[in-house]
């Protein structure tokens, strides 16, 4: 219940910020265009967000009889979650990791890579995939859609009028604040779109502790999650995954970690306090 309040006023934040940008950067009309686009990139990206991830991450399609272990858990943790079976697929990685993506649960998939499969005990996989099931019945695509939207918007907007300013069409010095609404628009150029970032990004850390409980609740067992997500922060610090950074947030463990990026401009949240909370649930 806590991260899902936090995340409502992550949203209700963001939405905020995007109410007092437009209204700064582009008045009233400059702020229903930049939505309007925003809007209409991120439809597109939700609707073909499955296909997109799969196919930036290297993942493809296995049938039962190739892994019919990974099925199998896969099967029973979807029927003990209430949710239809995703669909399954393996990346060829000898880095452990795991993401799920689809926009419902009735069109969502599972990839696992196969360092996954082959570092995990059962207990421990079980916990993997519960926790990327817990996404799918959280619904955390739709809203890092959401958020998406929102936070896109706003970097649309500031771009705009960045280009408005440089070709003198900005707005007059006889507007409601002259010189000082100026002064701000500038300044709200640059710091809308790093402040809306970074609630994005926040967005995304509720989220996966929420994801982190949700998936404990389903497999039965917190400390194996716990115990398989201290493993792969471990292998991917050693070996760093190959992937397109846009994509690093839908991972369970940060694929990029290795980089060193500071807690408050990661997607993910501190290891070390994921695996604290599980633990004290254990």
């Amino acid at each position: 219940m806590g991260n899902t309040i936090k995340t409502a006023m992550l949203m209700a934040a963001l939405t905020a910020l995007f109410m007092v940008a437009g209204q700064a950067l582009g008045g009233q009309n400059g702020m229903t265009l930049a939505l309007l686009m925003a809007a209409g990139m991120n439809f597109f990206a939700y609707w073909f967000s499955d296909k997109l991830a799969l196919k930036m991450g290297g993942a493809r399609e296995v049938e039962q009889s190739e892994a019919p272990v990974l099925h199998a858990l896969v099967a029973g943790l979807s029927a003990r979650a209430g949710l239809p079976k995703p669909r399954v697929y393996i990346i060829d990685s000898d880095t452990p990791n795991a993401f799920a993506t689809g926009r419902n649960p009735e069109h969502a998939a599972v990839a696992v890579t196969r360092g996954l499969i082959s570092i995990l005990s059962r207990d421990e996989l079980e916990g993997v995939l519960a926790h990327e099931l817990a996404h799918i019945k959280n619904r955390d695509i739709l809203i890092s859609s959401m958020a998406a939207v929102m936070a896109g918007a706003i970097s649309a907007l500031a771009t705009m009028s960045q280009w408005a300013m440089l070709f003198g069409m900005g707005r007059s010095s006889d507007d409601e604040e002259g010189s000082g609404g100026m002064f701000g628009a500038i300044v709200m150029m640059i710091l809308a779109p790093i402040a809306a970032a970074l609630i994005q990004m926040a967005i995304s850390r509720s989220r996966e502790y929420l994801a982190d409980a949700t998936g404990a609740q389903i497999c039965g067992r917190p400390a194996s999650l716990a115990n398989a997500l201290q493993r792969l922060e471990d292998s991917n610090h050693r070996l760093p995954m190959e992937v397109n950074p846009a994509t690093a947030q839908m991972y369970i463990v940060n694929p990029l970690s290795a980089g060193g990026v500071a807690n408050l401009f990661s997607t993910h949240p501190p290891m070390q306090e994921r695996i604290r909370r599980l633990l004290a649930t254990a």
